[in-house]
């Protein structure tokens, strides 16, 4: 059943809770709501007390203007504060920008973890990143929701040809209701660079991980993560890509969760 709560500024934050034990909060990436991290809480619920919300702007929560990453950090703390006032926090791709940065907030966190998350590794992939930043508030600007989605989905890699099936696709609507939000990941990103001074705030114990069949520079971002956190470990889970599989990904999460 679907709960809420209310953040600092009035935004209610949709959020779903199941199973026992130890409080984990799961934090979805662009273009996603609560309902893409579902299948990884069914994965832990036998273990833990596992918490999925719809971000800010997506699914079931509502929005405020100005959008600012302080109000997702704010979003966090009153979902921490409703569920018991302390949790861990497990972030993906994005999201997982998102988890460090309110980690380093001061929110009562007992451990973090985070999956691939996209930070830019070289002078190329920081230009690369200024560049998408100008070009979707450009696109969001004149409300082309739909040419924001492609320059994402551009911006990830994905060929011309299956951006044109994107388009055709069933999925197409909701990816265009969901625009907005692009703009919300890229602020959460900060501009691509690794938040070192950030996350060295961190006091909590730090999963980075990555995916084994990864790029390698999904491998380099998780070790610079973990390398800036006082206690920092990085990992990979064997086999998997930035779709990791939450059958393959929840055994890694469990263990470091639990310690």
């Amino acid at each position: 059943m679907e709960k809420t709560t209310v953040s600092r500024d009035g935004t209610r934050i949709a959020y779903h809770r199941s199973g026992q034990g130890p409080v984990v909060v799961l934090v979805s990436g662009t273009m996603s709501t609560g309902a893409t991290t579902a299948p990884l809480a069914a994965e832990l619920s036998d273990r833990f007390d596992v918490v999925v919300y719809d971000r800010r702007g997506r699914g079931g929560s509502g929005d405020t203007a100005p959008y600012a990453v302080e109000r997702e950090i704010e979003d966090l703390a009153a979902l921490v504060e409703e569920v018991g006032g302390e949790a861990s926090l497990y972030g993906m791709s994005s999201g997982g920008a998102l988890v460090l940065r309110a980690a380093a907030s001061g929110l009562p966190v007992r451990r973090v973890a985070v999956y691939e998350v996209p930070y830019a590794m070289d002078d190329a992939a920081v230009r690369a990143a200024a560049a998408y930043t100008e070009r979707l508030a450009e696109a969001l600007g004149r409300g082309g929701r739909g040419d924001a989605v492609e320059l994402f989905l551009r911006h990830t890699g994905l060929g011309e040809e299956m951006i044109r099936g994107a388009r055709q696709s069933p999925m197409w609507a909701g990816m265009e209701s969901l625009a907005p939000s692009l703009a919300y990941d890229d602020a959460v990103l900060g501009g691509g660079r690794v938040p070192t001074s950030a996350i060295a705030s961190i006091g909590a114990p730090l999963l980075a991980l990555a995916g084994g069949a990864s790029d390698a520079w999904w491998h380099e971002a998780a070790r610079a993560v973990a390398q800036a956190a006082p206690e920092g470990t990085y990992g990979t889970v064997a086999g998997q890509t930035h779709r990791v599989e939450p059958g393959v990904l929840a055994p890694v999460l469990a263990e470091f969760l639990a310690a």
